[in-house]
């Protein structure tokens, strides 16, 4: 009887794999590298298989997540959008800084895109130490004094997330509204209980995509990777930085974490301020932010940074970060250069980047010397190998462990984010990038990359050809899965 009621359900599950596979092909319309992975996997381990799709396959529903039409229409947003397109389409945009001008496709793009406003006021502070970062970053809450906003991926109650709720509870306590989101798989450690003194003092905490069980959560694949603070809406941060003891440097696993990150003043905190209050909303069932002038300040005019806040997601129509990496590699005349923990770009950006190396262009490419994830690594070490035969330099960062995201072109344009150089990054996570139109800031980043190589080992073409059987084993299973890595 046993024996009938398991062959019964393995007909089942494979006939629902069938099933599957058809719907796949026919129905979900994904890209064909995409839907061959899957279907690997639904064939392959077809019983395994069959709950993996489930829980990482599904395709989220095209719906409008992110609401604040209010909000949007006190600010004028659409408005200005309009009129920004209007201006550059004409060639009558003041641009305060002529070599600006030369990115206004890509301004334009963003603009149409993704609504990304440009602001030409903002002073940019970098940072590509974890400590450093946070001790700023922890001065400037203790500074506040109207709203705290704060928004991480992985935000962990250790050394770190312990020094930082203390500085948040403080404020609270102070009369401060402060507003805390965090990302449900990200952030999977935690729960509502751990703020019981931050919310009984006045804290807010909400959760992005919950798991409806613990570790069941039908959204699993579709994650908010945005790292977003706006403190009285006058400083911002965006960047690579999450909130735990590893972005210290104190995992002995990864040892010292290099990243990128950003502390903004100006007009770009206006986009940066709407993006964490559509996120909230999103999360918050029943506390919602509503427009308030003091949200948005008056800024100071004396900064000189011409930037867009772009932010892209599984909910938009466009690929919005990976449409302007690809701009920006098109406009490069001498050299791109690449920080990236994981470089497994989809066809359009790996023609894009192998085109202007074999053009003659400076094309280098900086990626981790260990995995955080095996198989990532090793397609990424396989991706990164292809492109030195296209004439593209690879280096491999020694001195710890890099998860910077950042691009810099001809020490005029860069950006620096979230968005990762993977599938993921493009199709499936919530993420949040500053595209940057500035020589010293640009010109600064590319120091930070050069200095980067000195601590870092070239690989050559000779070198990765030599690579071990096992090492070709490794890269040809994890190409395979690349597109749903």
């Amino acid at each position: 009887m046993t024996v009938t009621i398991i062959s019964v359900l393995t007909a089942a599950i494979f006939i629902l794999n069938i099933f599957l596979a058809a719907a796949l092909v026919f129905l979900e319309r994904r890209d064909a590298s995409s839907t061959w992975a899957w279907l690997l996997v639904l064939f392959f381990i077809p019983i395994a298989g069959f709950f993996i799709y489930l829980l990482l396959g599904r395709k989220l529903r095209q719906k409008k997540l992110f609401k604040w039409e209010e909000g949007r229409k006190r600010i004028g947003i659409e408005s200005l959008i309009a009129h920004q397109m209007n201006e550059i389409h004409d060639g009558t945009f003041p641009f305060q800084d002529v070599s600006t001008k030369d990115y206004s496709n890509l301004i334009y793009l963003h603009l149409r895109n993704n609504g990304a406003l440009l602001t030409q006021n903002n002073h940019v502070k970098i940072f590509n130490d974890g400590r450093e970062k946070f001790d700023a970053l922890i001065r400037d809450i203790e500074q506040a004094q109207d709203h705290i906003h704060i928004q991480y991926y992985i935000f962990r109650l250790d050394q770190l997330g312990n020094r930082i709720m203390e500085a948040l509870l403080a404020k609270a306590k102070e009369g401060v509204k402060v507003r805390l989101l965090y990302d449900d798989m990200g952030s999977r450690s935690l729960s509502k209980r751990h703020f019981k003194e931050f919310s009984a003092a006045g804290g807010e905490v909400e959760t992005f995509f919950p798991s409806i069980m613990p570790i069941i959560n039908p959204r699993l694949n579709y994650r908010n990777h945005r790292k977003i603070v706006v403190i009285d809406g006058k400083v911002g941060y965006i960047g690579g930085f999450n909130v735990g003891e590893e972005y210290l440097g104190l995992n002995r696993r990864f040892g010292y974490w290099r990243d990128t990150h950003l502390r903004l003043e100006g007009n770009a905190l206006y986009p940066l301020q709407t993006r964490f209050i559509l996120d909230w909303n999103q999360a918050s069932a029943r506390r919602d932010i509503v427009y308030d002038e003091a949200y948005f300040p008056p800024q100071p005019e004396d900064g000189s940074t011409s930037m867009q806040i772009v932010s892209s997601g599984p909910d938009e129509e466009w690929e919005q970060i990976k449409d302007g990496y690809l701009k920006l590699i098109h406009l490069a005349r001498e050299y791109i250069y690449i920080q990236t923990p994981y470089f497994i770009p989809d066809a359009s950006f790996y023609d894009a980047l192998r085109i202007a190396a074999l053009s003659g262009i400076d094309v280098r490419i900086m990626i981790p010397n260990k995995p955080d994830h095996p198989f990532v690594y090793w397609a990424t070490y396989s991706y990164a190998g292809q492109m030195l035969r296209a004439g593209a330099r690879v280096f491999i960062y020694d001195n710890g462990f890099l998860h910077t995201k950042m691009i810099v072109i001809d020490d005029e344009a860069s950006t620096v984010g979230t968005a990762n150089i993977d599938v993921r990054s493009f199709k499936l996570n919530f993420e949040v990038n500053a595209f940057i139109y500035d020589e010293k800031v640009s010109m600064e980043l590319a120091d930070l990359f050069r200095q980067d190589t000195e601590l870092s080992s070239e690989l050559t073409y000779e070198m990765y050809m030599a690579r071990t059987r096992m090492i070709k084993s490794k890269e040809s299973i994890a190409r395979l899965l690349a597109p749903i890595l």
